[in-house]
């Protein structure tokens, strides 16, 4: 197996690790809340009272980080393969999980493994696990 130089973005990815972390920290020192996608999307339906605007300015930020970056540089182009029944199901199954999970990778996976959570690492070997068993299946046996 070879590297694909042109596609090997090493500074990028770090740079982007980096900015997750430092928001993930940010958010629990100052709010005391882990910065799970699911959790911050989950809050706002119905609202919780006074959390609503701190949910409101993650979910911007997360909107307007790449069109920030595209200012300084081209977005990589984005293909879908997948049909729109698959998309669907695909995001059914997602919202299920992460309700029965009690959390979403970015809660898990980012934020859990930082505070050592033998609950958070459980779930994202859970995630990992049936990501690759799904990937095997559509592509080796369907």
């Amino acid at each position: 197996m070879t590297i694909d130089w042109t596609n090997f973005t090493p500074w990028t990815s770090l740079a982007g690790g980096i900015l997750i972390g430092l928001a993930a920290a940010i958010l629990l020192l100052m709010n005391g809340r882990v910065a799970g996608i699911s959790g911050i999307v989950g809050g706002l339906i119905p609202p919780r009272e006074g959390e609503r605007s701190w949910r409101i300015a993650f979910l911007a930020g997360l909107i307007a980080a790449p069109l920030v970056y595209a200012l300084f540089t081209p977005l990589p182009p984005m293909r879908v393969v997948a049909g729109s029944g698959a998309l669907i199901a695909a995001g059914l199954l997602v919202g299920i999980g992460t309700r029965y999970a009690s959390g979403c990778t970015s809660g898990h996976g980012v934020c859990g493994f930082a505070r050592r959570s033998p609950r958070s690492m459980a779930a994202t070997a859970v995630f990992m696990l049936a990501g690759f068993a799904t990937v095997f299946i559509l592509r080796h046996i369907l």
